[in-house]
């Protein structure tokens, strides 16, 4: 389950502290349904109006839910995760950057098959009209307004950008999937984007992609068969040879994860690729012929 829907039930590993307690209030208010929360120490009290547990196993006893949002710091996120997917969650949002990659790696080799996992390093996801999940502005409609376009991207500033652009442009957006810029994360871009063509709400897909891996060129064998229309902004086309930009993610070895090649991979598949973010209203008024 990589779009969360208004239904779904929110649990909040780490709902106490500051950026947990902003950011709850923050999904409630935009109608995510947060049924209750994650701290050992303060269990059995209630928190932004919902009941507080000594773990996500506890809370799944006590009241079940199918999604956890973990704001938790880095050397406490492999506990906190193996807790969610030893509770049955469907969904794990991994909010949290510079967790030690052996955590990642063991929590992606205790993942099960019921289990999608969005990050790590992700700004979370956003299903616009009826939830969001992490530090995303959903709330904000220069940025979110309904519509029928889904976003995937690395990055939640660039991403962030991308809505904008698109808002402004007279679209809206169906669903957005901070997938995370780490080397190792739990739902790729490929793996979002079976998510959104399988999406009834969704018409066209942005992805925010950017230099390193091969996520893209995966994306594109994928985006290659697909009726909806595909288009893609790749960061860092202007990077230096062997400079690794902003994510930890985006590292380059020979010739895989250049711009070059996911650039060709992409418009080989039939994907509209953008020089710059703003050109991305031009190009949704052309693939959607409104």
């Amino acid at each position: 389950m990589i779009i969360v829907r208004r239904q779904h039930r929110v649990l909040i590993q780490g709902i106490t502290g500051k950026q947990g307690t902003f950011w709850t209030e923050r999904m409630q208010e935009y109608g995510t349904n947060v049924v209750g929360g994650v701290n050992p120490k303060k269990a059995g009290t209630t928190h932004c109006g919902v009941p507080v547990y000594a773990s996500a196993v506890e809370a799944m006893k006590e009241t079940s839910f199918d999604v956890s949002v973990l704001f938790i710091p880095p050397l406490r996120v492999k506990d906190a995760a193996l807790d969610a997917i030893e509770a049955g969650a469907r969904n794990i949002c991994i909010l949290t950057e510079y967790i030690p990659v052996q955590d990642v790696m063991y929590i992606m080799a205790a993942q099960g098959a019921e289990t999608d996992i969005t990050g790590p390093n992700t700004a979370g996801s956003v299903t616009v009209g009826e939830g969001f999940m992490g530090f995303m502005p959903a709330f904000n409609e220069r940025i979110f307004n309904h519509g029928t376009v889904g976003v995937i991207s690395r990055s939640g500033s660039l991403g962030t950008l991308m809505c904008q652009n698109i808002v402004s442009a007279g679209f809206g957006q169906s669903a957005f999937l901070g997938i995370g810029g780490d080397p190792i994360i739990g739902t790729t871009t490929r793996k979002a984007l079976e998510a959104l063509d399988n999406d009834e709400g969704t018409e066209a897909v942005v992805i925010v992609g950017e230099i390193g891996g091969a996520m893209e060129e995966e994306a594109a064998e994928y985006a290659a068969g697909m009726d909806k229309p595909v288009i893609a902004f790749i960061a860092g086309g202007a990077a230096p040879v062997g400079k690794k930009m902003g994510h930890a993610g985006a590292i380059v070895v020979g010739n895989r994860g250049t711009y070059e090649s996911k650039q060709k991979a992409l418009q080989a598949a039939g994907v509209t690729v953008l020089a710059t973010p703003s050109d991305v209203g031009g190009a949704l008024k052309e693939r959607l012929g409104s």
